[in-house]
């Protein structure tokens, strides 16, 4: 009996092992948004750790949620009457993208997992070149500047105050963490729903219905957080390096990603997501990140245009 828990304890940690990026989504989604009593309420969490920011998407009104959304927390910050700029704010978003990049978007995003199960869904014929797709990749950032900058600051009230507007017209993250779950548990909120959530439901189940389809269109086309986290990733301490010495530029890697990123050509495309898939499929192991090392590949005499001449290492 003793051997059998090991051998069910091997088989698990393999699985984790395998599974080690899906097994850190759900357990940071997790944390993130563990406040239980929230979704048995129907009530948003208002506890201290509200003041603090988490690097994903994450709605501040999602019943769950203990820390804030950055996107949501700038557009506060642009659209108060008092403040036009947090320093808080800003220097986590830089920090974060000073360290890692968008492993944020591929690794600690609510949002991102819930597109990667969707796009997990079998029998369904997968859509992996989009028309257009590289014009659409730049409205990401117009949705930044336009919706998170500009509006909150101009469009104001008669008080002064700003709206955040990404989370109020577009935010499909926020509709499904925070406005399905509060207008399903709360009878005073569904009396007055009107077409906003009606549109913010529409661009939800376009999103999701396009996620089954397509491999995380939010993240590549509307994300707005994932357009800050981009413009680290060439220079964020956690980056991707291609050994030129191993790399027979296949393109294998860009053919197994599906963000679409010619990683042996631009292994810090700002389109990437570092979920290492890359790294995996790799033959030669030519592809490393910043904190490990290249594995020796063996010799495959397969292997065309091959500068290491492995064949008289062996």
């Amino acid at each position: 009996m003793y051997r059998n828990w090991i051998g069910d304890s091997m088989d698990l940690i393999r699985k984790i092992k395998s599974n080690l990026r899906l097994t850190v989504q759900i357990v940071f989604t997790a944390l993130t948004n563990g406040y239980f009593l929230g979704f048995a309420k129907g009530k948003i969490y208002q506890g201290e750790s509200k003041q603090l920011c988490v690097p994903g998407l994450n709605c501040y009104s999602c019943p769950g949620a203990i820390g804030s959304c950055p996107i949501g927390s700038l557009q506060a910050v642009l659209g108060s009457r008092n403040f036009k700029f947090s320093f808080y704010i800003i220097g986590f978003l830089m920090m974060v993208g000073a360290f890692v990049g968008r492993f944020v978007c591929g690794w600690l995003c609510p949002f991102g997992l819930v597109q990667d199960l969707l796009y997990k869904i079998p029998f369904i014929k997968k859509i992996k070149k989009v028309p257009l797709d590289k014009p659409l990749r730049y409205l990401k950032y117009v949705i930044l500047v336009v919706f998170v900058i500009i509006m909150p600051l101009t469009l104001t009230n008669f008080a002064g105050e700003g709206n955040p507007w990404f989370c109020k017209l577009i935010c499909p993250s926020g509709t499904l963490l925070g406005g399905v779950p509060l207008v399903s548990m709360n009878s005073s909120l569904r009396k007055i729903i009107g077409p906003l959530f009606t549109w913010k439901m529409f661009i939800l189940v376009s999103v999701v219905i396009l996620s089954i389809k397509i491999y995380r269109p939010f993240c590549k086309y509307l994300c707005p957080l994932g357009a800050i986290y981009g413009l680290f990733n060439k220079y964020s301490l956690y980056k991707y390096e291609i050994d030129e010495d191993k790399c027979t530029k296949c393109g294998l890697c860009e053919r197994k990603c599906d963000m679409n990123v010619a990683v042996y050509k631009t292994p810090n495309s700002a389109e990437c997501i570092r979920c290492g898939k890359c790294i995996k499929v790799c033959p030669r192991g030519a592809i490393k990140t910043t904190f490990t090392k290249t594995k020796e590949a063996a010799c495959n005499s397969k292997c065309s245009g091959c500068k290491s001449n492995c064949a008289s290492k062996n």
